[in-house]
């Protein structure tokens, strides 16, 4: 008699900058292998980071964990022994090392996948800046109204991705707001 699996989160230990492709090849097997009754949801945490190169603002996603596929399935019998069919099918994915915790693959708590889940959601809603601004530096503005301005950062906001920067404008100081991709350090 079949009993009801249980989903926990699981850890897979990737081969560098193949953490995709296990994750793709992971989704498009579990179909032809009939293994959507394990696996629930694969998942590679990544933030967008933001950075102007040659006046161009451009975005690229970054891993928040490299080396590391975040894995809901169930894996685990009722006496907690490991089921062959799901843990082979993973650990034949081509760039695929194995699970974390090796022939006893340790579970990721509900907790840490929250804090996970929390962190790309909030990536996922701003663009993390590629450079660590500091109150008191002089930066040199790179877009908008005051380009090719100099400022002083007089106030960071990473939530919003903003700075208060006072500009020097025909010898008066001038607050101006900007985000962090329009400067760059001076």
């Amino acid at each position: 008699m079949e009993t009801a699996m249980k989903n926990q989160w699981f850890v897979i230990h990737t081969l560098s900058g193949q953490e995709h492709k296990v994750k793709e090849s992971i989704e498009k097997r579990m179909k032809a292998e009939e293994m959507g009754e394990f696996i629930k949801e694969v998942l590679v945490p990544v933030e967008k980071v933001a950075e102007v190169r040659n006046g161009k603002k451009t975005v690229t996603t970054r891993k928040l964990h490299p080396g590391y596929v975040y894995i809901e399935m169930a894996l685990l019998d009722e006496a907690k022994r490991v089921i062959p069919k799901p843990f082979y099918f993973i650990k034949e994915t081509p760039g695929a090392i194995g699970f974390v915790g090796g022939e006893y693959p340790q579970t990721a708590s509900q907790e840490e996948m929250d804090v996970i889940k929390n962190q790309i959601s909030d990536a996922e809603d701003r663009e993390k800046p590629k450079v660590n601004f500091e109150v008191g530096e002089t930066i040199k503005i790179n877009d908008g109204p005051f380009l090719n301005f100099s400022g002083v950062i007089e106030e960071i906001e990473p939530d919003r991705g903003k700075l208060k920067v006072t500009v020097n404008i025909f010898g008066r100081n001038t607050p101006v707001e900007l985000e962090y991709w329009q400067v760059e350090k001076a």
